[in-house]
């Protein structure tokens, strides 16, 4: 009996060394993951006042629509790689449900850097004319938009 009872433990400790050797196989990506959605939560957060204003739905004020046209541009500007390590997209196991990114952003390089590019170009412009009235904020919101959207339609799943 104590044999099979030393038996038992063995099998059992060698199962769990063997689980806690694939679990670390496994990358773990949470805080790059969540350090990435609160980065384009405060992005969505300054490009809502600028559409706010847009849309008519709060007062134009210059001075705000320029700080939410530097904060964004200033996104942009940050170097956050290490937010997005290869592995950590929709794909990836465990990662279903928890990010949208497509694996496809890993291996489209000159493409993000274009699409970025785009995206820099259009927030650089904002700042520049973001104080200068409605009519200029409204006239640059488009570009803002589809420099989002490219990478958005390209390396992002569709909200479910």
């Amino acid at each position: 009996m104590t044999k099979t009872i030393s038996v038992a433990t063995f099998s059992f400790l060698l199962s769990l060394s063997t689980f806690a050797t694939f679990a670390q196989d496994v990358p773990k990506f949470e805080n790059q993951i969540e350090a990435r959605q609160s980065f384009m939560r405060v992005y969505a957060f300054n490009l809502g006042l600028l559409g706010s204003m847009a849309k008519g739905e709060t007062p134009y004020d210059a001075q705000r629509a320029t700080d939410a046209a530097e904060n964004l541009l200033a996104n942009v500007k940050m170097k956050n790689g290490a937010m997005w390590p290869a592995g950590s997209d929709a794909d990836a196991p465990g990662l279903g449900g928890v990010t949208r990114a497509k694996a496809v952003i890993w291996s489209s390089f000159p493409e993000v850097g274009e699409k970025h590019q785009a995206l820099t170009d259009a927030l650089t412009e904002m700042v520049a004319v973001a104080g200068n009235g409605l009519d200029a904020v409204r006239s640059n919101m488009g570009a803002v938009g589809n420099g989002c959207k490219g990478c958005h339609d390209a390396f992002r799943l569709p909200e479910e």
